[in-house]
């Protein structure tokens, strides 16, 4: 789950009886409660953090009902009270209204009631924290030195081992889900790598036409193509003294594959036409949208080209892999989003808060991007997934994400995750054949 729902009502009643019919209503309607006869003992156990609401009676010694308002909201003015009162109370109620009061019942009150607006008010301080730790996530980016961000235990892996292979200086294969940042995981191993500030090139060689790719790739000499007299330097001789991003790779055609190779092999580049290859000083980054592997398996990419990149291989864990880090993305989104866009503000709804619950984010962090200018536009988030599955389904959703956080925060031990989870070893192998979950995914060294 994106932010923490361990939601509690405070009901305050120096009357036993009433106190024990109240607290019983409240939790038969699901929620936690936690009820004190006195002011004194609940003040002692509210800060800022405070994640529910408060009901209270007004009638009551030592610290009144208002008196306890007062305090409240010197320590939170954002927590919601809830004031019981009688009859011969109500103009004084209407006035604590004024003075920031959620609400207030009249005794009698229904049940239905009471729930209704407890809710209200559980509702209401849910967003009042979920923006707070939006604004702070915000700032948590501004100040995060490098543009991957996230403080998971994958990303800050993810970020550890790119720091060690800018420093190596050897071919890398990047290989993730689309929209999982591929690309800037290559510009960073640039950047923090000795070819800094040297040519970073980047082909996207999925847009690549096959009849221009050998000419942009590897250049021509003059007169040798057709409706040009002019030379043409390719793009992997522009990279000389740097860094090539082959980016989707895996849409290579064939052909192109070939020439590649020996590229990569000599580290020489023979434009069309000329009479003899040119030397090349370069690093190459392939990215890839699926395994390359599956692709050579499927023969529809060179099992020695395939070789030849996988010096190293860097998995880019998807978004749902690392959603402990969604909250943090996407403060930074909103604030790309509110600088490009001319808003000077934006608050959490609960629609948008339900959305970056529930939602699986197949798009990744691309898709989290878009989704975070459309919240600032204003725009409605799609029906959250969870209001459109089965109790099942969702009930599968669940228990996965619990496992995957077990086992990431455990760094795929399965031992200190069965402890965490506290189920059967079999339960939990059971789980993670049902769910699809794989366990080397979380394993230390792993992606």
């Amino acid at each position: 789950m994106l932010f923490p729902t361990n939601q509690i009502v405070f009901f305050v009643e120096d009357d036993a009886a009433l106190r024990a019919a109240t607290v019983q209503t409240l939790e038969l309607a699901g929620l936690t409660v936690e009820a004190f006869p006195g002011a004194e003992t609940a003040l002692a156990q509210i800060d800022a953090g405070f994640p529910g609401a408060i009901v209270s009676d007004i009638r009551m010694p030592r610290i009144d009902g208002l008196q306890f308002l007062e305090k409240v909201r010197a320590v939170d003015p954002e927590i919601p009270v809830i004031l019981v009162t009688g009859h011969a109370d109500v103009p004084m109620a209407v006035g604590a209204l004024r003075d920031g009061a959620f609400d207030f019942l009249t005794k009698p009150f229904s049940a239905d009631h009471l729930v209704a607006v407890t809710r209200k008010a559980l509702d209401t301080r849910l967003l009042v924290l979920d923006n707070r730790r939006l604004r702070a996530a915000a700032a948590a980016a501004d100040a995060e030195p490098s543009p991957l961000v996230g403080d998971s235990v994958v990303t800050m892996q993810l970020r550890e081992t790119i720091r060690q292979l800018a420093g190596a200086d050897i071919d890398v294969l990047v290989e993730g889900e689309t929209g999982t940042g591929k690309e800037l995981v290559a510009l960073l191993l640039h950047r923090l790598g000795a070819r800094r500030g040297k040519p970073f090139i980047a082909v996207n060689c999925g847009a690549l036409p096959e009849a221009l790719a050998e000419s942009e790739l590897f250049g021509h000499a003059a007169d040798s193509v057709a409706q040009t007299r002019l030379p043409r330097i390719g793009q992997v001789e522009a990279s000389s003294g740097g860094t090539l991003l082959l980016d989707e790779i895996d849409s290579m055609a064939p052909a192109v594959q070939t020439k590649l190779l020996r590229v990569l092999e000599e580290r020489e580049v023979q434009p069309i036409g000329a009479d003899r290859p040119r030397a090349v000083n370069l690093r190459v980054i392939a990215t890839s949208k699926r395994s390359l592997a599956e692709a050579v398996a499927e023969g529809s990419f060179r099992s020695d080209l395939y070789y030849r990149l996988n010096v190293v291989r860097l998995r880019v864990p998807p978004l749902r892999e690392r959603s402990a880090d969604i909250p943090q993305l996407f403060a930074a989104f909103v604030e790309e989003a509110k600088a490009q866009l001319g808003r000077t503000d934006f608050a959490l709804t609960d629609v948008t808060r339900r959305h970056l619950q529930t939602h699986d984010w197949p798009g990744n962090v691309r898709e989290l991007r878009n989704f975070a200018f459309q919240a600032v536009l204003g725009l409605d988030a799609p029906l959250a997934d969870a209001e459109l599955l089965s109790l099942p389904r969702r009930v599968d959703r669940f228990e996965a994400e619990l496992i995957r956080d077990a086992l990431r925060n455990t760094g795929g031990s399965v031992v200190l995750a069965l402890r965490l989870l506290g189920i059967p070893r079999k339960t939990f192998y059971d789980k993670v054949a049902r769910l699809g979950i794989t366990l080397d995914e979380f394993r230390k060294g792993k992606g």
